[in-house]
């Protein structure tokens, strides 16, 4: 300041104060907001909408409070069910067959196969799923044929369209998709850390116990819960295993919708919107537990 005023007194011009130039960094984040507000603020705002609605287009709230009648409760255990029981078995066995591979010792072609085939068999979903094991091990399905050629004539294949049966199927797609998410986080072990615990005199159960699980299970959890979701959402291979016999959410959705028999759009949406607030929480708590494993992983 005292400078610029001495050049003043001086008579000389002073320099306007350089314009900063706008920056277009922002621009590149135009298609995500474009397509966050296609997919998902548009997609909701109308299931808040029609959720609202009667069947005549009057607002009500109405059906909300008929959330918990006839088949929806049992609809949201059933799916609930389902999705726990193979978040948690296909959590389990995907992460012990990672870590086998990844950790394991086992050759390297190994890895390859594995990690190539979960990630067809993860996308691998849907109507072709559903059929794929219908003709397999349903009650027509070669194996079961196989096996009732060989003497077993009491066997009548896997009865798919139960809930044991969906859970069979879904675990398809659980565990390999366990195996993708999971296989950074195991690779993300130090051997430092392993070795300062031998060098303690840690047994490989004690570094298991209090070392490498404390680090994963955010991890774990966190794929758990995506696990969850990626079951809960699932809608076409429900349907062609079951033929909508077995009460699901998203079936139950689907006949509100556009069914015949059960015809109310905007209880359909109402339990859309409770299907919505539970993939919520799902993705809340999976950032929390992202985050602190993350705080590892960086450390």
């Amino acid at each position: 300041m005292a400078e610029a005023a001495a050049v003043r007194e001086q008579g000389a011009q002073v320099a306007p104060p350089a314009r900063s130039r706008p920056s277009w960094s922002w621009l590149g984040l135009v298609p995500f907001f474009l397509f966050c507000t296609a997919f998902m603020f548009l997609p909701v705002a109308f299931l808040v909408i029609g959720s609202l609605n009667d069947t005549t287009g009057n607002l009500t709230v109405k059906n909300y409070a008929d959330l918990s009648t006839g088949i929806i409760p049992g609809a949201f255990a059933n799916s609930i069910e389902i999705s726990v029981v193979t978040a948690i078995a296909g959590g389990v066995f995907g992460f012990l067959l990672a870590a086998s591979v990844i950790l394991g010792g086992l050759p390297r072609i190994l890895r390859t196969a594995l990690m190539t085939f979960s990630g067809v068999a993860s996308n691998f979903a849907g109507i072709p799923l559903a059929l794929a094991f219908i003709f397999t091990v349903g009650a027509t399905g070669f194996m079961t044929v196989i096996l009732q050629g060989v003497g077993l004539t009491g066997y009548r294949g896997v009865n798919l369209t139960s809930k044991i049966g969906v859970e069979v199927v879904y675990m398809y797609f659980q565990f390999p998709l366990m195996v993708l998410i999971i296989a950074p986080a195991l690779e993300g072990l130090r051997r430092e850390w392993r070795e300062a615990a031998e060098n303690m005199g840690a047994s490989a159960f004690q570094y298991w116990r209090h070392v490498a699980l404390p680090i994963l299970t955010p991890s774990i959890l966190g794929t758990m819960i995506l696990l969850f979701g990626n079951s809960f959402g699932a809608q076409a291979t429900a349907f062609q295993l079951t033929g909508g016999t077995l009460p699901l959410v998203t079936l139950v959705i689907s006949s509100q919708i556009r069914g015949d028999v059960l015809h109310n759009p905007g209880l359909g949406y109402a339990m859309a919107m409770g299907m919505v607030g539970i993939m919520g929480i799902s993705i809340f708590l999976y950032s929390l537990l992202q985050r602190r494993a993350e705080r590892w992983l960086r450390s």
